[in-house]
């Protein structure tokens, strides 16, 4: 399960490839799930039927295995395991993502080794006082949101 621009993106081609060769590939873009996450709806009836239409014909041809291709995916684990089954094994990449974030930071000299708190600021091009409202709602507390401008792919 992923967005239109996952499937169509090379990275996703290439990981098929290389590792799922030998298995039949299902996918679904589950239209509107981003936006009802976004909206805070984690088990509204609206994200469920969104989740029955994407996983019902996928269990019927034998679906084992939902690998979650987004980031706002993980926060319905709890509703997707509903729909699905137990017995279903859902990857949450989240977990691989930071890791890779880490690394990154590492190669750059950019992460700090100390073992202090730091503090948190979230920063959004959309609607700042909507992604607040919704934090605790995601299981987050209520860190500081501002809105930003991105322009090339740089923060302003």
């Amino acid at each position: 399960m992923a967005t239109p621009a996952t499937f169509q993106g090379e990275l996703y081609a290439s990981v098929v490839e290389r590792f799922a060769s030998d298995v039949a590939v299902l996918q679904d873009t589950c239209l509107g799930l981003v936006e009802e996450i976004e909206r805070g709806a984690l088990d509204a009836p609206s994200t469920r039927g969104i989740l029955d239409d994407a996983l019902r014909p996928m269990l019927g041809r034998g679906l084992d295995t939902v690998v979650l291709g987004c980031t706002h995916y993980p926060f319905v684990i709890p509703l997707i395991e509903e729909v699905a089954g137990k017995n279903i094994r859902v990857i949450d990449p989240a977990p691989a993502v930071a890791r890779q974030v880490e690394r990154r930071l590492v190669s750059k000299n950019a992460k700090s080794t100390r073992k202090t708190q730091g503090k948190i600021q979230l920063y959004t091009s959309g609607d700042a006082e909507r992604l607040a409202s919704i934090l605790p709602k995601l299981g987050f507390e209520n860190f500081p949101v501002e809105k930003t401008i991105l322009r090339n792919g740089n923060m302003l």
